[in-house]
Protein backbone atom coordinates (compact mmCIF):
# COMPACT_ATOMS: atom_id res chain seq x y z
CA UNK A 1 0.00 0.00 0.00
CA UNK A 2 0.97 3.51 -0.97
CA UNK A 3 2.28 5.87 2.23
CA UNK A 4 1.54 9.23 2.95
CA UNK A 5 3.34 11.49 4.90
CA UNK A 6 1.49 14.22 6.44
CA UNK A 7 3.35 17.26 7.43
CA UNK A 8 2.28 19.26 10.48
CA UNK A 9 3.95 22.66 11.17
CA UNK A 10 2.86 24.09 14.65
CA UNK A 11 3.75 27.01 16.81
CA UNK A 12 1.70 27.74 19.70
CA UNK A 13 -0.91 25.42 18.92
CA UNK A 14 -3.00 24.05 21.88
CA UNK A 15 -6.17 25.54 20.69
CA UNK A 16 -6.53 23.91 17.38
CA UNK A 17 -3.99 20.68 17.07
CA UNK A 18 -6.54 18.50 18.93
CA UNK A 19 -8.53 18.71 15.80
CA UNK A 20 -5.92 18.63 13.87
CA UNK A 21 -4.85 15.35 15.70
CA UNK A 22 -7.75 13.57 15.61
CA UNK A 23 -8.69 14.31 11.90
CA UNK A 24 -5.84 12.24 10.84
CA UNK A 25 -6.57 9.67 13.01
CA UNK A 26 -9.85 9.08 11.57
CA UNK A 27 -8.75 8.73 8.01
CA UNK A 28 -9.66 5.25 6.55
CA UNK A 29 -7.72 3.07 4.42
CA UNK A 30 -4.46 5.06 4.18
CA UNK A 31 -1.37 4.07 5.15
CA UNK A 32 0.46 7.38 6.90
CA UNK A 33 2.84 8.68 9.47
CA UNK A 34 1.97 11.90 11.17
CA UNK A 35 5.08 14.33 10.69
CA UNK A 36 4.87 17.50 13.63
CA UNK A 37 7.58 20.14 13.48
CA UNK A 38 6.87 22.25 16.21
CA UNK A 39 8.46 26.05 16.74
CA UNK A 40 9.28 25.51 20.35
CA UNK A 41 6.15 26.44 21.37
CA UNK A 42 5.22 27.40 25.05
CA UNK A 43 1.67 26.99 25.66
CA UNK A 44 1.71 23.21 26.31
CA UNK A 45 1.09 22.15 22.24
CA UNK A 46 4.83 19.79 23.26
CA UNK A 47 2.31 18.49 26.14
CA UNK A 48 -0.32 17.86 23.67
CA UNK A 49 1.70 15.98 21.29
CA UNK A 50 3.47 14.38 24.04
CA UNK A 51 0.03 12.86 25.38
CA UNK A 52 -1.25 11.18 21.95
CA UNK A 53 2.63 9.26 21.38
CA UNK A 54 1.08 5.89 22.42
CA UNK A 55 -2.36 6.51 20.18
CA UNK A 56 0.18 7.06 17.31
CA UNK A 57 1.46 3.81 17.78
CA UNK A 58 4.81 4.07 15.95
CA UNK A 59 3.28 6.55 13.30
CA UNK A 60 4.17 9.66 14.71
CA UNK A 61 7.73 11.41 14.47
CA UNK A 62 8.27 15.22 15.82
CA UNK A 63 10.19 17.48 16.81
CA UNK A 64 10.28 20.52 18.66
CA UNK A 65 12.92 23.58 18.15
CA UNK A 66 13.01 26.56 17.11
CA UNK A 67 12.85 27.34 13.31
CA UNK A 68 13.07 30.43 11.01
CA UNK A 69 9.23 30.46 10.08
CA UNK A 70 6.61 28.05 8.73
CA UNK A 71 8.32 27.33 5.28
CA UNK A 72 11.49 26.05 7.19
CA UNK A 73 9.72 23.88 9.25
CA UNK A 74 7.86 22.45 6.71
CA UNK A 75 11.35 21.70 4.85
CA UNK A 76 12.67 19.93 8.65
CA UNK A 77 9.29 17.78 7.65
CA UNK A 78 9.81 16.92 4.58
CA UNK A 79 13.85 15.45 5.49
CA UNK A 80 11.81 13.92 8.13
CA UNK A 81 9.33 12.32 5.87
CA UNK A 82 9.66 8.63 4.46
CA UNK A 83 6.25 8.39 2.33
CA UNK A 84 5.57 7.93 -1.36
CA UNK A 85 3.30 11.05 -1.29
CA UNK A 86 3.81 14.18 0.69
CA UNK A 87 1.05 16.33 2.01
CA UNK A 88 1.05 19.64 4.44
CA UNK A 89 -1.98 20.04 7.03
CA UNK A 90 -1.11 22.35 9.57
CA UNK A 91 -2.39 23.32 12.56
CA UNK A 92 -5.11 25.66 11.61
CA UNK A 93 -6.70 22.42 8.90
CA UNK A 94 -7.92 19.73 9.67
CA UNK A 95 -9.76 16.74 7.26
CA UNK A 96 -13.01 17.17 6.64
CA UNK A 97 -14.12 13.87 6.18
CA UNK A 98 -12.61 10.06 7.38
CA UNK A 99 -12.50 9.65 3.88
CA UNK A 100 -10.68 12.50 2.74
CA UNK A 101 -7.18 11.32 2.21
CA UNK A 102 -7.61 8.05 0.69
CA UNK A 103 -9.56 10.55 -2.59
CA UNK A 104 -6.37 12.56 -2.24
CA UNK A 105 -4.05 9.44 -2.41
CA UNK A 106 -6.33 7.21 -4.88
CA UNK A 107 -5.22 8.96 -8.02
CA UNK A 108 -1.47 7.75 -7.68
CA UNK A 109 -2.32 4.39 -8.62
CA UNK A 110 -1.83 6.14 -11.52
CA UNK A 111 1.62 6.07 -12.09
CA UNK A 112 1.36 9.11 -14.51
CA UNK A 113 0.39 11.36 -12.00
CA UNK A 114 2.63 13.74 -10.28
CA UNK A 115 0.29 15.47 -7.89
CA UNK A 116 -3.37 16.01 -6.66
CA UNK A 117 -5.37 18.87 -5.29
CA UNK A 118 -8.88 19.70 -4.67
CA UNK A 119 -11.40 22.28 -3.02
CA UNK A 120 -10.94 23.57 0.76
CA UNK A 121 -13.35 25.40 2.78
CA UNK A 122 -12.57 27.94 5.11
CA UNK A 123 -13.99 28.86 8.43
CA UNK A 124 -13.99 31.04 11.65
CA UNK A 125 -12.04 29.54 14.66
CA UNK A 126 -15.19 30.12 16.87
CA UNK A 127 -17.18 28.63 14.08
CA UNK A 128 -16.05 25.08 12.38
CA UNK A 129 -18.80 23.54 11.15
CA UNK A 130 -19.96 26.55 9.30
CA UNK A 131 -18.00 27.52 5.30
CA UNK A 132 -17.61 31.42 5.38
CA UNK A 133 -15.78 30.74 1.92
CA UNK A 134 -15.36 27.70 -0.71
CA UNK A 135 -12.50 28.02 -2.42
CA UNK A 136 -12.55 26.23 -5.55
CA UNK A 137 -9.49 24.72 -7.48
CA UNK A 138 -11.89 23.91 -10.40
CA UNK A 139 -10.51 26.78 -12.51
CA UNK A 140 -7.04 26.78 -12.10
CA UNK A 141 -4.58 26.17 -14.64
CA UNK A 142 -1.03 26.96 -14.59
CA UNK A 143 -1.42 30.37 -16.83
CA UNK A 144 -3.34 31.57 -14.02
CA UNK A 145 -0.13 32.03 -12.17
CA UNK A 146 0.38 34.82 -13.49
CA UNK A 147 -2.66 36.62 -11.53
CA UNK A 148 -1.20 34.94 -8.51
CA UNK A 149 -3.70 31.82 -9.05
CA UNK A 150 -2.78 28.51 -7.03
CA UNK A 151 -4.72 25.43 -6.40
CA UNK A 152 -5.87 24.99 -2.56
CA UNK A 153 -2.54 24.75 -0.69
CA UNK A 154 -3.74 22.58 1.96
CA UNK A 155 -5.24 19.79 -0.37
CA UNK A 156 -1.68 19.79 -2.41
CA UNK A 157 -0.16 16.15 -2.16
CA UNK A 158 2.95 15.27 -4.44
CA UNK A 159 4.95 12.93 -4.87
CA UNK A 160 7.87 12.79 -2.86
CA UNK A 161 10.15 11.97 -5.20
CA UNK A 162 9.60 14.62 -7.62
CA UNK A 163 10.09 17.05 -4.47
CA UNK A 164 13.24 15.71 -3.89
CA UNK A 165 13.88 16.73 -7.77
CA UNK A 166 12.61 20.11 -7.93
CA UNK A 167 13.55 21.33 -4.20
CA UNK A 168 12.40 22.41 -0.56
CA UNK A 169 10.05 25.73 -0.15
CA UNK A 170 12.78 28.43 -0.65
CA UNK A 171 12.21 30.47 2.77
CA UNK A 172 13.43 33.78 1.36
CA UNK A 173 9.78 34.29 0.75
CA UNK A 174 8.16 35.06 3.84
CA UNK A 175 4.35 34.02 3.09
CA UNK A 176 4.46 32.83 -0.59
CA UNK A 177 6.85 30.53 -0.23
CA UNK A 178 4.26 27.98 -1.48
CA UNK A 179 3.46 29.88 -4.68
CA UNK A 180 6.65 29.83 -5.45
CA UNK A 181 6.97 26.03 -4.72
CA UNK A 182 3.82 25.36 -6.92
CA UNK A 183 5.09 27.65 -9.61
CA UNK A 184 8.26 25.37 -10.19
CA UNK A 185 6.39 22.23 -9.81
CA UNK A 186 3.72 23.59 -12.44
CA UNK A 187 4.83 26.36 -14.30
CA UNK A 188 8.23 25.50 -14.81
CA UNK A 189 8.13 21.97 -14.47
CA UNK A 190 4.60 21.02 -15.83
CA UNK A 191 4.53 18.05 -13.61
CA UNK A 192 1.37 16.17 -14.18
CA UNK A 193 -1.81 16.73 -11.70
CA UNK A 194 -5.37 15.82 -11.42
CA UNK A 195 -8.07 17.90 -10.10
CA UNK A 196 -10.47 16.09 -7.40
CA UNK A 197 -13.92 18.59 -7.69
CA UNK A 198 -14.92 18.01 -3.89
CA UNK A 199 -13.77 19.54 -0.45
CA UNK A 200 -11.87 17.59 1.74
CA UNK A 201 -10.15 19.81 4.09
CA UNK A 202 -11.30 22.77 6.44
CA UNK A 203 -8.96 25.46 7.06
CA UNK A 204 -9.58 28.03 9.82
CA UNK A 205 -9.05 31.54 8.88
CA UNK A 206 -6.72 34.02 10.59
CA UNK A 207 -3.11 32.16 9.56
CA UNK A 208 -0.16 34.01 8.21
CA UNK A 209 -1.85 34.14 4.83
CA UNK A 210 -4.88 35.17 5.55
CA UNK A 211 -3.75 37.83 8.48
CA UNK A 212 -5.32 41.30 6.88
CA UNK A 213 -4.06 43.71 4.55
CA UNK A 214 -0.63 43.89 5.77
CA UNK A 215 0.24 40.18 4.52
CA UNK A 216 -1.84 40.55 1.37
CA UNK A 217 0.92 43.69 0.28
CA UNK A 218 3.35 41.04 0.95
CA UNK A 219 1.94 38.35 -0.68
CA UNK A 220 1.59 40.82 -3.62
CA UNK A 221 5.57 41.60 -3.49
CA UNK A 222 6.47 38.09 -3.39
CA UNK A 223 4.25 36.94 -5.99
CA UNK A 224 5.96 39.72 -8.24
CA UNK A 225 9.06 38.58 -7.00
CA UNK A 226 8.97 34.81 -7.31
CA UNK A 227 7.28 35.23 -11.20
CA UNK A 228 10.56 37.42 -11.99
CA UNK A 229 13.18 35.10 -10.82
CA UNK A 230 11.40 32.26 -13.26
CA UNK A 231 11.08 34.94 -16.13
CA UNK A 232 7.28 34.83 -15.95
CA UNK A 233 5.79 38.31 -17.00
CA UNK A 234 3.57 39.54 -14.40
CA UNK A 235 3.05 42.81 -12.71
CA UNK A 236 0.64 44.52 -9.81
CA UNK A 237 -2.57 45.08 -12.39
CA UNK A 238 -2.67 41.23 -13.05
CA UNK A 239 -2.20 39.97 -9.56
CA UNK A 240 -4.54 42.67 -8.76
CA UNK A 241 -7.54 40.47 -10.75
CA UNK A 242 -6.99 37.85 -7.98
CA UNK A 243 -9.05 39.55 -5.41
CA UNK A 244 -11.78 40.87 -7.99
CA UNK A 245 -12.24 36.50 -7.91
CA UNK A 246 -11.85 36.35 -4.42
CA UNK A 247 -14.42 39.03 -3.69
CA UNK A 248 -16.85 37.14 -5.95
CA UNK A 249 -16.35 33.98 -4.25
CA UNK A 250 -16.75 35.15 -0.77
CA UNK A 251 -20.24 36.74 -1.97
CA UNK A 252 -21.67 33.09 -3.28
CA UNK A 253 -20.10 31.69 -0.66
CA UNK A 254 -22.28 33.86 1.89
CA UNK A 255 -25.21 33.72 -0.91
CA UNK A 256 -25.62 29.83 -0.28
CA UNK A 257 -25.15 30.41 3.37
CA UNK A 258 -27.76 32.21 3.50
CA UNK A 259 -29.95 30.83 1.06
CA UNK A 260 -29.34 27.72 3.21
CA UNK A 261 -30.69 29.53 6.17
CA UNK A 262 -33.70 30.32 4.60
CA UNK A 263 -34.82 26.71 3.76
CA UNK A 264 -34.43 25.24 6.97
Amino acid sequence: MMKVSIITVTYNSVQTLKRTIESVFAQKNVDWEHIIVDGASTDGTVNLIQSYEKEYKGRLKWVSAQDRGIYDAINKGLSMAEGDVVGILNSDDFYKYDWSLSRLVAPFQDETIDAVYADVEYVRASDIDTCIRYYSSAIFSPALMRLGFIPAHPTFYMRRKLIQKIGPYNIEYRIAADFEFLLRALYIHRIKTCYIPESLIVMRVGGVSTSGIKSHKIIMKEHLKACKAHGIYTNMVILSLRYVYKIIEVLYTQLRLKNKRKRC
